[in-house]
């Protein structure tokens, strides 16, 4: 399958939802052709180059998304909200003359949906306190807080961990394997 890549500073993964602000004409056009076809895109998590540069290296891992609202800001940039849908794995990719990069990719399995181990309990907690940002209420995500992979995936969005950090946990199919690894990066939070 064919489409577009959107590299960026921040993640989303199934379930997930994210506000991009679009002003360069690679992406506005990507926009329009992805709203006239009905299909989504490739957000993965740069590897080194900027968001707006039109020379970027990208991690293979990422999650194919779908636009769920788009709106003209005040700022007079066009505004998006995209959705996660599912992880994917880039097998080749390569950059369009108006620096718009396009991959081929593969749908991963889907992880499977389980419920949270005892020692893992704080993690729900932790998320439902993320929740109450009102940034992060407004996009109107819905959480299973039982879900060890919702869960799992919500708190690798949003905890301020680093961009390798973040690509690993992606990376991980094992949903307990992902809570056990934020545990342990928690806990070092904590002891700061």
């Amino acid at each position: 399958m064919k489409v577009p890549v959107f590299p960026l500073n921040s993640v989303v993964l199934p379930g997930g939802r994210i506000p991009l602000q679009l002003f360069e004409p690679r992406y506005i056009d990507m926009l329009t052709r992805c709203l006239k076809s009905d299909e989504g895109f490739v957000i993965t998590l740069l590897r080194d180059g900027a968001e707006a540069g039109r020379v970027a290296s990208f991690y293979e891992t990422g999650t194919y998304v779908r636009i769920i609202d788009f709106q003209q800001l005040e700022n007079g940039l066009l505004g998006i909200t995209v959705e996660g849908e599912a992880k994917v794995s880039i097998a080749r990719s390569w950059q369009q003359d108006d620096g718009l990069n396009l991959c081929e990719m593969e749908f991963l399995p889907a992880e499977a949906p389980g419920s949270i181990p005892v020692a893992f309990h704080e993690l729900p907690s932790v998320l439902r306190a993320l929740f109450r940002h009102p940034v992060i209420r407004d996009l109107g995500m819905s959480v299973n807080y039982e879900d060890a992979r919702d869960v799992g995936w919500r708190l690798t969005e949003l905890l301020p961990l680093d961009k390798q950090e973040k690509q690993h946990l992606i990376e991980i199919q094992d949903p307990l394997e992902r809570l056990n690894r934020l545990q342990g990066l928690l806990e070092a939070l904590e002891e700061g």
